[in-house]
């Protein structure tokens, strides 16, 4: 299972994480759980028809992620949301195949991790 892990602020638009996403082909989208709600977020996933997998804040501080943001807010306890995220909803064992990378407009992160999810 590929997952896209995503990182957003309040002014993040849908266009701005398909153009993170590209042409890239993933199984699930997945965020913070304090962010699954953010209208960018759901309206891009209902657009692709893919599953939304919020990432409780206890499973992003478990998760460990290669990139450390001097932008990530604390409360998450990772250094990339993004990262975290698609690792965690990947599943046990999953590994990045796109480390983090920000959007143009600075206002979301993406990741793609591979696994089995649970």
């Amino acid at each position: 299972m590929r997952v896209a892990g995503f990182g957003l602020r309040a002014s993040a638009t849908a266009d701005d994480l398909a153009e993170l996403l590209g042409g890239a082909r993933v199984d699930a989208l997945a965020a913070p759980a304090d962010k699954a709600d953010h209208p960018a977020l759901t309206a891009f996933a209902a657009s692709l028809a893919l599953p939304l997998i919020p990432v409780p804040s206890e499973r992003l501080a478990q998760q460990p992620a290669p990139t450390l943001s001097a932008r990530q807010p604390p409360r998450y306890g990772t250094g990339s949301v993004a990262e975290a995220s698609a690792l965690a909803a990947a599943g046990p064992g999953a590994r990045l195949i796109l480390r983090r990378k920000v959007g143009a407009a600075g206002s979301a992160t993406m990741a793609i991790a591979e696994g089995q999810a649970r």
